[in-house]
């Protein structure tokens, strides 16, 4: 049954193309991509497939060649920080800044209207009897 055998080499090939991301395209896995490069790169994980090498030589060997940016799930190191913590870091500056903003807002002193700015107010609204009635 080579079949039986093709299709684990083909689950194999798939899994390995889907965790490397294109270094062209960048938002695309190599098995997704169209790019010249990624069908180079997807031939040659093929011959290192069926030359024996393992999925830990594979990676190790893409690795070595782009970088850690060519996994999709790279390694927390010091280098990958900005790759690992980065939306984080951006998602609690918006949420300081939403904060401030809120703060700040709050803060504010805003005088009452005196007597001739609430009739003029009244006026610009069309009440009469300056509750803002609904019509």
């Amino acid at each position: 049954m080579a079949a039986s055998g093709e299709s684990g080499v083909d689950a194999r090939l798939r899994q390995l193309n889907e965790s490397f991301r294109c270094v062209v395209c960048q938002n695309q896995s190599l098995a997704d991509s169209n790019a010249e490069l990624a069908a180079d790169l997807r031939a040659r994980i093929r011959d290192q497939v069926r030359g024996g090498a393992t999925d830990e030589q594979i990676r190790a060997y893409m690795v070595r060649r782009y970088g850690d940016f060519v996994l999709y799930r790279p390694p927390l190191k010091p280098a990958t920080w900005a790759l690992w913590l980065g939306p984080f870091a951006v998602l609690l500056a918006g949420a300081f800044a939403m904060w401030r903003s809120v703060a700040a807002r709050r803060d504010l002193n805003i005088p009452a209207l005196n007597a001739d700015e609430r009739a003029r107010a009244v006026a610009l609204r069309g009440d009469e009897d300056g509750e803002g009635a609904a019509r």
